[in-house]
């Protein structure tokens, strides 16, 4: 048992928390019981939660194991994450999604949640087992292909059809990939000028068009992966008013960079969707204040260093940022003065638990619940290192200056990252 003291919740006020075994016991005021800890001008906020997270096993350990970015996403301050199903086997049956589950636990550093892909080998054509995987120990409930689109609009349909029955939802990574073949980076004048194939917006807009219309036929579920576009944000916001069951995610990183830092041709920023416009940028932060979009989700995509040192046309796609996604939220959402730390909460912790139905995550911190918690320096203003808990390098956030450290973690009441600098105030 110990006593967190003087933190701050996320509606200002300042109190002490009480944890015993996985739960809180109490939240009051004048509370010491078990090891005192003080965490005076810390705010305390609920576990963070990530739908969208690239951890590789089985299959591409050599960019990052469920152990390693378990160790990485505590270290951000998550408690779960969703683990997405383009592994080697692929995770389109029972026995692969229950492997990740049970790796998942094995770790403990977070709650490991399988994503299953819709189609079987992500070939877009036939539907996986999903019922199945919904029945098997991980009880899995989010489907996708991400990576790849689920371009065929009878399959998609299927795909919704099917997940109704279980209350399951797809994951659409919106992309044509006839408008795409080739593509490299955000089409526009910039592309013209580096001499590199354009992605146009339309490719990701088109698809999602077309999504929350077969979404509103078929009256299921629909969550739409990594928008990175003015256009697509315009399309979910008319769709939400007109009552479709669309939800939505943003990237740290679409919060944060866009197209003019692929001017000097460095692969590190080179991801899918691609960077886009400062325009495309802005509309993205204020979908979120909005609730137009509903999570921010890391896409953390490692890569071994070789398939980044090369040329750009050569290079992956994909960036980590579990450690720093918390900090870019604050900076740039926070720190401006676009959203709350109720709504800070509510985009990595609330609605991202409930769109997964993970029902141990996104609680409050109230007494009763368990104690999935991270503890934030609100105050922090740090330059991103290279010291990473991840297996992969590929961060395109290094030197940036970002405010709001993660001090401490704590999943199901254990402390999966603790600060060494803590002041211990002794025991009760």
């Amino acid at each position: 048992m110990f006593t967190l003291k003087n933190v701050q919740l996320a509606n200002g006020e300042v109190c002490d928390v009480v944890i015993e075994d996985e739960y809180i016991k109490a939240v009051g005021q004048s509370m010491n019981e078990g090891e005192l800890i003080d965490c005076s001008g810390l705010i305390a906020l609920q576990g963070f939660v990530d739908l969208h997270t690239h951890l590789r096993e089985p299959g591409f350990e050599q960019s990052e194991t469920i152990l390693t970015g378990s160790r990485a996403a505590a270290k951000g301050g998550f408690t779960a994450v969703h683990a997405m199903a383009n592994t080697m086997p692929v995770a389109d049956n029972a026995a692969v999604v229950e492997q990740v589950y049970a790796l998942g636990k094995s770790a403990g550093y977070v709650q490991v949640q399988p994503i299953g892909a819709v189609t079987l080998g992500l070939n877009g054509v036939q539907l996986a087992d999903l019922g199945k995987m919904n029945a098997s120990k991980a009880n899995v409930t989010v489907f996708s292909d991400d990576g790849k689109c689920v371009n065929d609009s009878l399959v998609m349909r299927r795909a919704l059809e099917y997940v109704k029955a279980f209350d399951g939802v797809v994951a659409q990574h919106a992309q044509d990939p006839a408008l795409t073949i080739g593509a490299q980076m955000n089409e526009g004048e910039l592309s013209l000028k580096l001499g590199l194939t354009g992605w146009p917006a339309v490719a990701e807009t088109a698809i999602i068009a077309r999504d929350v219309l077969l979404a509103e036929q078929v009256q299921s579920k629909l969550h739409v992966c990594h928008v990175s576009t003015k256009g697509s944000v315009e399309i979910i916001r008319w769709a939400k008013s007109k009552g479709i069951k669309v939800t939505a995610e943003v990237t740290p990183h679409h919060l944060l960079l866009t197209e003019k830092l692929t001017s000097d041709y460095n692969p590190i920023f080179k991801v899918n969707p691609p960077l886009r416009t400062d325009e495309d940028v802005q509309a993205l932060r204020e979908a979120v204040a909005d609730g137009t979009i509903d999570i921010v989700a890391t896409d953390h995509a490692p890569h071994p260093a070789d398939s980044k040192d090369c040329e750009w046309g050569e290079a992956a796609f994909g960036m980590i940022g579990l450690e720093t996604a918390a900090a870019i939220v604050k900076t740039t959402l926070v720190d401006t003065g676009l959203i709350s730390w109720s709504r800070f909460e509510e985009v990595l912790s609330t609605n991202p638990a409930r769109i997964g139905k993970l029902r141990d995550q996104g609680q409050q911190i109230a007494e009763g619940n368990f104690a999935n918690l991270t503890l934030m320096d609100a105050r922090k203003v740090f330059s991103v290192s290279s010291n990473s808990e991840s297996k992969s390098a590929n961060n395109p956030f290094l030197g940036h200056e970002l405010s709001g450290e993660i001090i401490h973690t704590i999943y199901k009441g254990v402390f999966t990252v603790k600060n060494s600098a803590i002041q211990r105030l002794g025991a009760k």
